[in-house]
């Protein structure tokens, strides 16, 4: 029962870090409908590395202002097809990164798309959740509350 009081509890939005890729207070859709975990990002250029293939790509760390950009890149840990909520199949590229929420972090990966049409820049799906979080579907921004509230005594 002790590993159940570990578990983060957390809304259907938070704010998430991945600071591997210098991105801090982007906002994450938490969708336990997806099993992958999935971000924006433009301009992809695959590269080699000492042999090792690279993704440089762009993301967009605030949904309010597209246009500021950050290049980063990542060793590519598999390539998936992936079918999104709408039925069509799209080939991904994985990378794997530190994932931080809520004053705890953890690797996950990460396919990487297109979702300007979407809402939300990022998404977190189950394999990323594991078994670290717990989800409250009626709440968004759980860890801002808690870190917000100031208890007297």
């Amino acid at each position: 029962m002790a590993e159940l009081m570990d578990r983060l509890l957390i809304g259907n939005l938070e704010l998430c870090s991945l600071p591997d890729l210098g991105i801090s207070d982007l906002e994450v859709r938490i969708d336990t409908g997806a099993k992958t975990s999935s971000m924006h990002v433009d301009n992809i250029r695959r590269f080699r590395k000492k042999g090792q293939l690279y993704v440089e790509f762009d993301l967009h760390p605030d949904i309010y202002n597209t246009d500021q950009t950050v290049k980063t890149s990542a060793p590519v840990v598999d390539s998936r097809k992936i079918k999104s909520s709408n039925g069509s199949a799209e080939q991904r590229y994985v990378i794997q990164t530190l994932f931080s929420i809520g004053g705890r972090s953890w690797p996950i990966q990460i396919t990487l798309t297109n979702r300007e049409e979407m809402s939300y820049l990022m998404l977190l799906g189950r394999e990323g959740m594991g078994d670290r979080v717990y989800v409250d579907p009626s709440r968004a921004f759980t860890l801002l509350e808690d870190s917000t509230d100031t208890h007297s005594g």
